[in-house]
């Protein structure tokens, strides 16, 4: 890895994808509308587009 010019640069790339995504993910969390939210919690719940196998 010493070898290869600007190899330094691939952590803080990572590092910052890592931290936006995070970051987007937080802000998504907390405007996401309480609507949106129990709308989805309950799709593990309906029977109704069951299959049986």
């Amino acid at each position: 890895m010493e070898s290869i010019d600007g190899v330094e640069i691939y952590p803080m790339i990572s590092l910052l994808i890592f931290f936006i995504f995070f970051a987007a993910l937080f802000w998504w969390v907390f405007t996401a509308k309480k609507e949106h939210i129990k709308e989805v919690s309950q799709i593990p719940l309906e029977t109704e587009n069951e299959t049986v196998l």
